[in-house]
């Protein structure tokens, strides 16, 4: 038998990306489900040790272990969360399949198109390429968004009148722009994220995902570079 479910999460990650680290969306669909589990905190860096990669062999965050399985990539635990307990996934088999469609599709056809914008935004805004590549990368999210929108209209969320792990990870994935321009433009689109946030699940998730920063002390290579 299973034992009680485990993922893993930073002890600490800078503001900026607090609240956004993906192991919030594997506690919202616990929190979903109403499944009880616990969360192993590691240090930023420890991510990179033989310990860890041995269940994630790139070196992120978050896994999920149970005592038989062990598995990683917040889709794959979403999607298996969803299939351990009723209220995630519709019942009928064609509805259900397009659910896993729209994870794939927030995984796939979304999430990448938003990561090339933070490239050339954040992660390498330094680099040469990035001014080049910028206008580029707004023009491919502001059209993807377009088209999700449409996709969507004025339903409350993506398969069946129903909110399902579809809608947790879309949300999940169109949090990371909430901010944006890109995303005030699609009026449909910031509704949708607006009400996936409003889910009692999700304020639960993020709480006890914010939670965990609060007794951790920020390395001294960021406390240092903060003083300078």
């Amino acid at each position: 038998m299973p034992g009680k479910p485990q993922i893993t999460a930073f002890e600490w990650v800078p503001p900026i990306v607090q609240g956004l680290v993906r192991d919030v969306r594997c506690r919202w669909a616990f929190e979903e489900v109403g499944m009880d589990y616990d969360v192993r905190l590691l240090e930023l860096g420890e991510n990179r040790g033989e310990a860890h990669r041995a269940l994630q062999p790139f070196g992120q965050i978050p896994t999920y272990s149970d005592g038989e399985i062990e598995i990683f990539e917040s889709g794959a635990i979403v999607l298996h969360i969803a299939r351990l307990k009723p209220g995630l996934l519709p019942a009928e088999p064609a509805t259900e399949a397009r659910a896993i469609a729209w994870i794939f599709s927030a995984l796939n056809s979304v999430e990448p198109l938003i990561f090339d914008y933070q490239l050339a935004t954040f992660f390498d805004r330094a680099e040469d390429y990035a001014k080049l590549f910028l206008p580029k990368a707004i023009e491919r999210l502001r059209e993807r968004l377009g088209d999700l929108g449409k996709a969507l209209g004025r339903r409350p969320w993506l398969v069946g009148g129903q909110f399902t792990a579809a809608d947790l990870v879309m949300v999940s994935v169109l949090r990371q722009i909430k901010d944006t321009d890109m995303l005030a433009e699609q009026q449909d689109l910031s509704a949708y994220v607006v009400r996936g946030e409003a889910r009692p699940a999700f304020r639960k998730a993020l709480a006890d995902h914010l939670k965990a920063f609060e007794a951790a002390k920020p390395p001294a290579w960021f406390t240092q570079g903060e003083k300078q």
